[in-house]
């Protein structure tokens, strides 16, 4: 890439004034040569093999953030969907393979590492089986491993067995970990139709299509486009729109080129650019607040979808423009208790959880990272999972569903996750029972949207 002076200025300001910085470079590892029918063995395979190829992982981010002086603040590994290749391992063992992926992000110092997965979205496998039952110990054993489910695509519908279940393993996760406010469901995501690329926690992991190995970036730039807004208070919509193309254009150039530098020294090849603008509890590095600088006086009120809308457009389409690698997910996330305006919108009533629900329509993701109060029924749950999942099915879209039970939590209390996850309002859901339906169960079909050959 060929990048002229005047960008590298406008990068360096955009790093010490405006929050601009890589979120993540996670490097993805094909596990699916690691199977074998001695779980022992099996074992030794993951753990040699992503120790491997990821050994320089953090040590070249780290030096690459330094010679840039653009912070990279996740180092982090997509792995094979385990599932996969768990064979006639025993819910114990699987219990034991996410300790040993613990270990090996712990020995590589990363922050995270992404797969510990399942793709069940037309039925179960018996390693899908065993997984799903493992989840809640795993995920409450473990600091860095990180689960997703992906129970609906646009091509097969949903399954409403594989979104039952899952009603139970949240329910259950929390209360594993609810000296620690529930924090095991930070670390699962459940999707419709969930991308092979994704850089993103907790729902990264390396899919069949990819390679052996590969390296994706995601960058955060909502504090650059907030301050880009900033100077043009007076601008109508469509003026607006090409303001956030314009930076969202400029932060994405940045990012692929830390991430084609880490790429060239670990020698794996370069994967994707995901645009998404991931916000923080820094100040002003709130997706919220660039909806509220565009005219809302709080995020959730009457036009938040539509302002939602046009900057989910303008950064695909000035991503889009930067690089021809663009994948992941790619436009914004509205994680709850990482984004102070978020939070804000919350606590003064303006956002509810049925309009959080209305914005994933427009946006990248679900709802995510939402604190719900601790006598929520696994039920719910899974109602809360079917109606995203549809949401995306009918859309052709990603959508997902990470929320957190918190025990002994009523709405209203505010509760911290600590770090990247921050603290959340704990929401309330609708009181009235979706039990007759979840029970039951089967796959609802897939719509008309999929007969598209």
């Amino acid at each position: 890439m060929t990048i002229a002076m005047d960008e590298i200025l406008q990068t360096i300001r955009m790093v010490q004034m405006e929050n601009l910085d890589i979120r993540t470079v996670t490097m993805g590892i094909s596990l699916r040569d690691c199977a074998d029918s001695d779980f022992h063995k099996m074992q030794q395979n993951v753990f040699h093999k992503i120790t491997t190829y990821a050994k320089d992982l953090t040590k070249v981010a780290v030096e690459t953030e330094k010679e840039f002086g653009v912070p990279i603040i996740n180092k982090r590994i997509s792995i094979t969907p385990i599932a996969e290749i768990l064979g006639n391992a025993t819910v114990e063992q699987t219990v034991e393979l996410a300790k040993t992926l613990d270990l090996a992000a712990k020995q590589l110092g990363v922050d995270f590492i992404g797969g510990f997965s399942a793709l069940v979205h037309k039925g179960f496998s018996k390693g899908d089986e065993t997984l799903l039952k493992a989840l809640p110990e795993a995920l409450s054993v473990t600091e860095r491993v990180c689960a997703s489910v992906s129970v609906a695509t646009t091509r097969t519908g949903i399954n409403m067995d594989a979104v039952k279940q899952l009603g139970f393993v949240i329910k259950e996760a929390a209360e594993r970990t609810k000296d620690q406010n529930g924090i095991a469901c930070a670390k699962l995501v459940v999707f419709c139709n969930p991308v092979e690329d994704n850089p993103f926690m907790a729902g990264a992991f390396h899919g069949a299509g990819e390679g052996e190995a590969v390296i994706n970036v995601g960058v955060s730039g909502p504090g650059v486009v907030l301050n880009a807004l900033k100077k043009h208070p007076h601008a109508d919509l469509g003026e607006v729109s090409d303001i956030i193309k314009k930076t969202a254009f400029k932060i994405t150039r940045a990012g692929e080129l830390i991430g084609r530098v880490v790429a060239e020294r670990l020698d794996i090849p370069f994967g994707i650019m995901d645009l998404s603008l991931a916000p923080t509890n820094a100040i002003n590095d709130s997706v919220a607040e660039i909806l509220e600088e565009i005219g809302l006086e709080r995020v959730g009120t009457h036009g938040t979808i539509a302002a939602l809308a046009l900057m989910n457009d303008a950064v695909k389409k000035g991503g889009a423009m930067a690089s021809s690698y663009v994948g992941g997910l790619s436009g914004a996330f509205i994680p709850v208790s990482e984004d102070n305006g978020m939070i804000r919108g919350i606590i003064d009533g303006a956002l509810s959880l049925s309009k959080l629900e209305a914005m994933t329509c427009v946006c990248s993701v679900g709802l995510d990272m939402i604190a719900i109060t601790g006598d929520v029924t696994p039920a719910t749950l899974s109602a809360m999972i079917a109606d995203e999942a549809a949401i995306g099915m009918i859309n052709k879209k990603t959508t997902a569903v990470r929320v957190i039970p918190v025990p002994g939590k009523q709405e209203g209390e505010m509760v911290e996750f600590g770090g990247l996850l921050g603290r959340a309002p704990v929401m309330g859901v609708n009181p009235f029972s979706s039990q007759n339906m979840i029970n039951r169960g089967g796959r609802i079909p897939a719509p008309l949207q999929a007969l598209i050959n």
